[in-house]
């Protein structure tokens, strides 16, 4: 394969991948395998991230793109994805079982972040991915109520040290919920609950996850400190809102984990405008633009804005959040969109850490 035909190809595969995702990616990052035996091409593509939900139509769109090429009468286009291990989870042997792990975190409450947190989750579990939730926020935990588990329910135990984490929706679940009524006020100092924040993440049999997402207490106290010097976190998602305090509120929290070490994969922007379910007037009520403005300034991406909406809350409270309630909605989509390009990040978060990916290329 000419050096100019070879670019003419990942140009078109870019090209196709850019139509799909909002973030880029280029060709030598996805590329495996290129091959041309006379007038057929034979391609192969690996992500990095979960992407049932646009496997097939990628191939499609490949296959398109390069049947236009002069000479090209029949292409085959695979399209496989296999998320990679962050390294340095491999170090932790209650965690050899993870591989990799988001904190999603606020600078203060009231954003919808738990609410976040649960629909990307389920968001990644539909694309295909193996994943967990933990509920870190120890003094309020509402995972557990968000993903549907019964109050009474409570985690197994195995080798009289290890718990079980709950199964909800397919996604394994944990939560200081399980552990106590929910009566029961934890009127506990710093260090106790850092403790069983710890206990909680070490002391549970996670099984082969592709992610495990950490619903973050607000702020930037105990729990983040502790969770960023003891724990490998491959990446952070902040999540705010447009107005002025909630963003001044999480520069802190993205300064606190520059300075600890932990890259931030993007920003979610939650009750970015408001739709009249009456005549459908878009009204930003709490302000516009403080997302981007925000991703801008700390040169991460914006993963996707939110409306407020009440069924986001109604659906939530029921148990059965947006993506599984309304899977067509465009709510919906929103949420697997944003949990998509969390992917992406992560993936390049990942593999930066990593040995570069190898091309084979072939010209028959």
């Amino acid at each position: 394969m000419t050096q100019r035909r070879h670019q003419h190809v990942e140009s078109l595969v870019e090209q196709s991948l850019q139509s799909h995702l909002d973030i880029p990616l280029k060709a030598h990052e996805v590329i495996r395998h290129i091959n041309i035996n006379g007038s057929h091409v034979d391609i192969t593509i690996d992500l990095n991230f979960p992407a049932n939900d646009i496997k097939k139509v990628l191939e499609a769109s490949l296959q398109q793109a390069l049947l236009a090429l002069p000479d090209v009468s029949t292409v085959s286009a695979e399209v496989n994805w296999t998320v990679p291990n962050f390294p340095r989870l491999t170090q932790i042997p209650a965690l050899q079982q993870v591989k990799n792990i988001i904190a999603v975190a606020s600078g203060k409450g009231g954003v919808g972040k738990s609410t976040t947190a649960a629909n990307l989750a389920l968001a990644l579990a539909q694309e295909g991915a193996q994943v967990g939730v933990l509920d870190a926020d120890i003094y309020g935990p509402s995972q557990g109520m968000m993903l549907g588990v019964a109050e009474d329910a409570r985690p197994e135990t195995a080798e009289d040290k290890y718990f079980k984490p709950l199964i909800a929706h397919d996604i394994q679940v944990m939560s200081m919920a399980f552990l106590v009524t929910d009566k029961t006020p934890m009127v506990w100092r710093g260090p106790m609950v850092s403790g069983a924040l710890q206990q909680l993440l070490q002391q549970t049999l996670w099984h082969s996850l592709d992610y495990l997402i950490i619903d973050m207490p607000p702020g930037t106290g105990d729990i983040q400190l502790t969770l960023a010097q003891k724990v490998p976190v491959t990446a952070a998602v902040m999540v705010t809102t447009p107005q002025d305090i909630a963003l001044l509120d999480v520069c802190k929290g993205i300064e606190m984990f520059h300075k600890v070490k932990i890259p931030v994969a993007g920003i979610v922007e939650n009750m970015a405008m408001h739709v009249c379910s009456q005549c459908g007037h878009i009204e930003p009520i709490f302000g516009e633009g403080g997302g981007v403005q925000l991703a801008d300034e700390y040169h991460v991406p914006l993963l996707g804005s939110l409306p407020l909406d009440l069924k986001i809350r109604q659906q939530t409270d029921s148990g059965t959040p947006t993506v599984l309630a309304e899977p067509e909605s465009q709510i919906a989509e929103r949420y697997r969109v944003m949990a998509r390009n969390m992917a992406v990040q992560l993936g390049k978060i990942t593999e930066s850490m990593s040995s570069g990916p190898t091309i084979s290329i072939a010209d028959d």
